[in-house]
């Protein structure tokens, strides 16, 4: 509805049956969605005015509804799915006004990086033939004095939401955790020679953090990137975070409820076997055998301490 037409005061919409007729579709939208949450929050607008028309049959629809929707979560829950988030960067003068912008893209639910690549592929590749059209299939910073300038490049990189640690108060259900979206992350590993993977004491990774102009889920389905920031971590950081991730894989596993015995043993196997040589036993070696000579790591160096600590008590 636009507010500059001519008589749109006037028009149907414009009344109290107008908006319970849209708040009823955006009900109906959201639970088609699958976003049983968003249902309970319409419903809290529409209550209100049946309440205050004393409509006891249609308040008894609605909340008919919102029992379906409180029990399809129950129901559904762990087995709930709501997208798939990519970055897609543009380069190249050929794209006109999309040159060096970045999106990021909601895909349904289990997207492969090749389908959304094969896609766009087909897409711009009809645009400007075939042979001008490139992927770029890693995810590092674009160079681009590097690019042939008669080329259309895309990038393409899967990416998380990302979340500071005080919104993981908030974000409980993993509705929350994919619902308002606008910080997505994702992580580059990288060494000072060059080369993507290296041993462990040499073994940077920057994560790099996209803010988008609006939400996700929003009505379109790629968004622009407005902002964009970039931490570097040392490797006796990426060696925490690794720990401290296979810290909460052991955790999980171990408070299954149905236990899973398959999924522990699994856990296990990468927590205390040898055959990789990058495991646990390894990076304690490396980085906890002598206390660091710069005082810049001493926390750093106890926070691992902490983390083995913890590891080792699961």
């Amino acid at each position: 509805v636009s507010p500059d037409e001519e008589g749109i005061c006037s028009g149907k919409y414009f009344t109290e049956a107008g908006l319970v007729g849209l708040l009823e579709q955006a009900a109906a939208s959201f639970s088609m969605a699958g976003m049983y949450e968003a249902v309970n929050e319409v419903y809290k607008v529409l209550i209100p005015i049946h309440e205050a028309n004393r409509d006891a049959k249609k308040l008894s629809a609605i909340h008919g509804k919102l029992q379906e929707a409180f029990s399809k979560i129950v129901h559904q829950d762990g087995k709930r799915m709501f997208g798939t988030y990519f970055r897609v960067g543009f380069y190249g003068t050929k794209f006109g006004d999309l040159d060096e912008q970045e999106f990021v893209y909601k895909e349904p639910a289990i997207t492969k990086l090749a389908e959304i690549s094969h896609r766009l592929e087909g897409f711009y590749g009809e645009r400007f033939g075939e042979d001008v059209l490139e992927v770029i299939k890693d995810s590092n910073p674009v160079d681009k004095c590097k690019l042939d300038p008669n080329k259309a490049y895309i990038q393409i990189t899967y990416v998380e939401p990302y979340f500071d640690t005080y919104e993981m108060k908030d974000r409980i259900t993993y509705f929350d955790k994919n619902y308002n979206l606008r910080r997505f992350m994702y992580c580059t590993p990288f060494t000072l020679d060059g080369r993507a993977h290296g041993e462990l004491h040499e073994q940077f990774k920057r994560k790099t953090i996209l803010t988008t102009s609006h939400a996700f889920p929003y009505i379109k389905t790629r968004i622009n990137v407005i902002h964009k920031e970039e931490i570097i971590l040392m490797p006796i950081e990426v060696a925490i975070e690794d720990m401290q991730k296979k810290t909460q894989e052991l955790a999980f596993a171990t408070h299954q409820d149905p236990a899973d015995p398959k999924m522990l043993q699994m856990v296990l196997q990468g927590s205390v076997g040898t055959t990789v040589n990058q495991g646990p036993l390894e990076v304690a070696q490396v980085f906890l055998c002598e206390i660091p000579s710069d005082p810049k790591l001493f926390r750093h160096h106890n926070k691992l301490r902490l983390c083995f600590k913890d590891f080792t008590k699961r």
